[in-house]
């Protein structure tokens, strides 16, 4: 993968990002309904293809309070984070896949990539219900799968953190292997979407009118 060297949220970031399968859309990539195609993964499609035609983003710039707030404690979760593994976390704007367009901006890593570092500044709920089942909800999966896929990296960590809770209560840290997840399947599944984006594409660049 190339190391895009921008700050994440800048304007050079999501320039970086346009028309590209990313993490942060893997669970709408793979979201199925019984018959059909769910929603989320068509208009997924559609905005890479608006992407690509355009050279704009299409993706929301809203931030709830709680998107924010997590925002902010997202450098005292990295710390906490570091003070439970004594590992330091070193951080990167976007990794691009050098033939596909796909990437991904992970919160951070160890090392040469070997580990991937997930920090979730969790809501109180979500957090809570974290640290009583000990699983990671559905689209963090997905994109840890994605993050993965595009890194080589052999392991990943996902840490929820929340300060609000009693100290020992703070934190849940969860290892994920590259072997326990199906990353292979993930792969076909990304492939195939990504040349449905393609198709989608090529069919309205035939419709352009020749002057």
């Amino acid at each position: 993968f190339d190391i895009v060297d921008v700050p994440q949220r800048s304007p050079e970031w999501y320039a970086a990002r346009l028309g590209r399968l990313t993490g942060s859309c893997a669970g709408e990539m793979l979201a199925t309904i019984k018959n059909g195609e769910a929603a989320s993964r068509r208009n997924l499609r559609l905005r890479l293809v608006l992407e690509r035609l355009t050279h704009r983003s299409q993706e929301s710039t809203y931030i709830s309070p709680a998107m924010q707030e997590g925002i902010d404690r997202e450098a005292d979760a990295l710390a906490a984070y570091e003070a439970l593994t004594g590992s330091l976390v070193e951080r990167t704007g976007f990794l691009a896949h050098p033939t596909l367009m796909a990437g991904c901006s992970l919160d951070g890593h160890l090392g040469a990539f070997e580990t991937l570092v997930s920090v979730k500044c969790r809501q109180p709920a979500a957090h809570l219900e974290c640290l009583r089942t000990g699983q990671i909800p559905r689209d963090a999966l997905a994109q840890m799968r994605h993050e993965l896929w595009i890194t080589g990296a052999s392991a990943h960590d996902y840490f929820s953190w929340n300060p609000d809770f009693p100290e020992a209560l703070q934190a849940r840290l969860i290892t994920v292997l590259r072997a326990e997840p199906d990353i292979e399947a993930y792969a076909s599944a990304a492939l195939m979407f990504l040349e449905e984006v393609d198709r989608e594409l090529a069919a309205l660049q035939g419709w352009a009118v020749v002057a």
